[in-house]
């Protein structure tokens, strides 16, 4: 079975006897010989908290993620809880009279059973207090390890000291059988998780791994390969493996349909005692005597694919499932955007092989599975085998009875009606490549480079130089998408330029016909799966979001918050559909005529998309304007735009200023001022006076339009707007108005409404002498009403000081 060993997390430390994952938080659970517990973030390899939890060996440890808690035994006989946010000590407590060596946390109940070298075990119920609700006894020696069962959590097994295996309920002190397992003391067991098999395994001092049939509680299998006690083993929940930890200080994967060992892996940390499995991942972390280590076993990605129809395979191990989009109800199809679809799926048969990929033939008859470094085609509806045979590769061809296989680095097969074709492809030598990819021309992927050969004369076409990890090829066979780790390349095939190439007899280079490819552009998405639909390049990316993209834009479809992905297009529904590592079904509204009037814009054929338009779905047309918008073509994005914003824009934009005055006046009143503002600005720049100024006026813009009253010279406008503004307490405006109307009476009353009096005085003295008592008084009452009489007394009453004053000379005179 071939898989990739990624190792996350290597940290020395002291002696590691217990692990465990957190179930959401990237952290792992680490109790050391010395007492202390690590918390470590096994995505980066620090420690994010520590605990000095005793001053004797922690010999187990385990999350409590439903409170925020672990719980830790060790050798003090102390069973202690912590809050792993707060750091505060929970409960502390002796359990047992002698060493704690094992616990488990039931995965709903609120209890905790612990198992000790006083050769009892213990539940204890958290909700009471801590409170010892239950005793089992029968072993004979120490208790090494506990595991509830997956199929029914009130049950539990047990692996002691004393050879056996014991099965128990929780609500019974005695247990309900006890197996015999190995000659010497058993270290560990696990149960199976599938529900095909009742299966245990277990581990012990001979130096052996078994698994068990506990209905019949007979030995399946005996696994012989440790040189030393095996500390334990368990079965993987997502693949079909036995992972066993020995203190020969080697940790060993086994094939658990086999049986036979895949791969041994040693770190120099001495020996190996604990295992952790994290949920929902491939990740896997060990203890040893020198520290601890995390690796990921494989890839998350499922082995799936999706037909055009709709049908859908994908493995369970080496289990082979089937469910054909079609069936999914309309009223599914037309759910919410991101909501999971219930999707009836039916076990076809099994594979002989571990999948790595799964690959439909053009037209859909056949199935190929490849894996462990060889292939198997199948017949799609009976799940019968059709060929086989070594291969780290497979491609089909433009055909179903065309295509390729990588036998090694250096050796690619071509195959016609599954026979071996007498010549394969030319050229090339020495050419290591790691993968082939199908489509119009056979490509593969090496180090640096991606080449292309001819089907039909397995002549070369092109080489190109570039690191990539995926090829995608759209249905007309005219575009090519090149995945790199940071971007993709969306590349145009010219097959007319290679046949020229041939037919003209000109020697063809190493590297191919130059002509044959183009480059339309590059994009910096990465991504992650994808298909083509015509011309539309549907995607998903490592940043969990669904895109498309048409001629030489990207568009967002929609975000998601877990890693999803593509399975394939439905034109029936006009949704993208996706899956989980799970197998569940999720799905996006994308409407397929959108994205062919798209294209044909970007081709240029504006008939063809006349033709289209009239079948978008109404809710797209604001979505297709602002397209159209983004190419330039404002003009038909105004025609088609339902959103009175959105066309509002256009036709300022465009300068087409009755069809904004209709939107504009359309609009409520409160919401169209800034429309009306922005309208007689681009008024004033047509020349189109009369426009302006209806739009400054219904804007409430009053500086605007006093410009430009003032620049045509309006006496009665400019009154109006001064009575306006001084309604809308807009003064400054109102004075400046009757400034330039030349009514210094008026503006003297507004200043003294105002209660802006010196200034009125000041006015009047050089502007209306016969205004200055009016405002002098209007000075001395709001000098008194602010009670300052002395100010108020200095300034001087013009009628009762000079201005009488000349007059009675006058009269002497006479």
């Amino acid at each position: 079975m071939l898989f990739e060993v990624n190792r996350k997390l290597f940290s020395r430390s002291e002696r590691v006897k217990g692990v465990d994952f957190h179930p959401t938080e990237p952290w792992l659970l680490a109790g050391l010989y010395n007492g202390t517990v690590n918390i470590y973030n096994h995505e980066t390899g620090a420690i994010v908290k520590t605990f000095e939890v005793s001053e004797v060996p922690v010999r187990c440890c385990k999350f409590i993620a439903r409170k925020n808690w672990f719980v830790a035994g060790s050798d003090d006989f102390q069973l202690r809880v912590f809050n792993y946010n707060t750091h505060e000590k929970v409960a502390s407590f002796e359990a047992h009279p002698d060493y704690i060596r094992c616990l488990a946390v039931h995965p709903t109940a609120p209890i905790v059973i612990t198992g000790s070298d006083d050769m009892t075990l213990k539940a204890w119920d958290w909700d009471k207090g801590w409170k010892n609700i239950q005793v089992y006894e029968g072993h004979s020696h120490f208790i090494m390890n506990i595991c509830f069962n997956p199929k029914d959590s009130n049950t539990f097994a047990t692996a002691c000291l004393d050879r056996t295996v014991k099965m128990w309920s929780i609500s019974s002190s005695t247990a309900n059988f006890t197996m015999d397992a190995h000659e010497k003391g058993v270290n560990s067991v696990d149960f199976y998780t599938g529900s095909d098999k009742p299966y245990l395994v277990t581990t012990g001092d001979d130096k052996t791994v078994k698994v068990w049939d506990y209905l019949s509680k007979s030995c399946v299998q005996t696994m012989e390969g440790h040189t030393n006690n095996v500390s334990f083993a368990v079965f993987h929940p997502n693949l079909p493996l036995i992972i066993s930890g020995s203190e020969d200080g080697t940790v060993k994967i086994w094939n658990s349909g086999a049986y036979r060992i895949e791969n041994t892996l040693s770190y120099a940390l001495e020996r190996a005692w604990c295992i952790a499995l994290r949920k929902g991942s491939n990740d896997v972390a060990f203890g040893f005597d020198e520290g601890v280590v995390v690796i990921k076993l494989g890839r998350d990605e499922p082995a799936y694919s999706m037909d055009a129809s709709g049908k859908l395979i994908y493995t369970r191990n080496q289990e082979v499932l089937s469910g054909n989009i079609q069936t999914i109800e309309t009223s599914a199809a037309e759910a919410a955007d991101g909501s999971r679809l219930r999707l009836s799926c039916k076990e076809i048969g099994h594979t002989e092989i571990y999948a790595s990929s799964i690959i439909h033939s053009p037209n859909g008859r056949f199935v190929t599975v490849v894996g462990d470094g060889e292939y198997i085609t199948y017949t799609a509806l009976a799940w019968r085998n059709k060929s086989f045979g070594n291969g780290m590769s497979f491609a089909w061809g433009p055909d179903s009875n065309t295509y390729a296989v990588l036998e090694s680095k250096l050796k690619i097969k071509v195959y016609k009606n599954f026979k071996e074709r007498a010549y394969g492809v030319k050229g090339g030598a020495g050419w290591a490549v790691d993968s082939l990819y199908g489509g119009p021309i056979l490509g593969a992927c090496g180090a640096g480079f991606i080449v292309f050969w001819d089907w039909d004369t397995g002549e070369l076409v092109r080489r190109i130089e570039v690191d990539a990890k995926s090829l995608y090829w759209s249905g007309t066979g005219q575009l090519l998408a090149i995945c790199a780790e940071d971007c993709f390349y969306i590349l145009r095939f010219h097959r007319e330029e290679y046949d020229n190439a041939l037919t003209s007899g000109e020697t063809i280079s190493e590297e191919g016909v130059e002509m044959s490819f183009e480059v339309v552009i590059d994009v910096s998405d990465i991504v992650k799966t994808a298909k083509w639909i015509g011309d539309c390049f549907i995607y998903t990316t490592t940043t969990n979001r669904v895109a498309y993209f048409v001629g030489t834009s990207s568009y967002s479809i929609s975000p998601f918050d877990t890693p999803l992905y593509l399975l394939g297009y439905m034109p029936a529904h006009s949704r993208v559909y996706l899956a989980d590592k799970d197998m569940n079904i999720y799905s996006y509204g994308l409407s397929l005529a959108m994205v062919e009037y798209q294209t044909a814009v970007m081709r240029h054929d504006m008939e063809a998309a006349a033709e289209i338009l009239p079948t978008l779905p109404k809710d797209q047309l604001n979505k297709v304007a602002r397209f159209l918008e983004g190419r330039g073509l404002k003009e038909l994005a105004l025609t088609i735009s339902t959103d009175p914003d959105h066309k509002f824009d256009l036709a300022l934009q465009l300068d087409d200023l009755d069809v904004a005055v209709e939107i504009a006046r359309s609009v409520p009143a409160l919401e169209a001022e800034l429309k009306w503002k922005s309208l007689g600005d681009r008024a004033l720049t047509a020349w189109r006076f009369d426009l302006a100024r209806e739009c400054f006026e219904k804007g409430n813009d009053l500086s605007a339009l006093m410009l430009l009253l003032l620049s045509t010279g309006d006496r009665e406008g400019l009154a109006a707007l001064s009575s306006k503004a001084v309604e809308k307490g807009q003064n400054n405006l109102a004075f400046t108005s009757l400034l330039q109307l030349g009514d210094a009476n008026a503006c003297v009353d507004l200043l003294i409404k105002t209660q802006r009096a010196p200034e009125a005085a000041l006015f009047a003295r050089t502007y209306a002498p016969g205004e200055i008592g009016k405002a002098v008084d209007a000075w001395h009452f709001e000098l008194e009403a602010k009670k300052r009489p002395k100010i108020a007394a200095t300034v001087a009453h013009p009628q009762k000081n000079g201005e009488l004053f000349e007059e009675s000379a006058l009269v002497d005179v006479q």
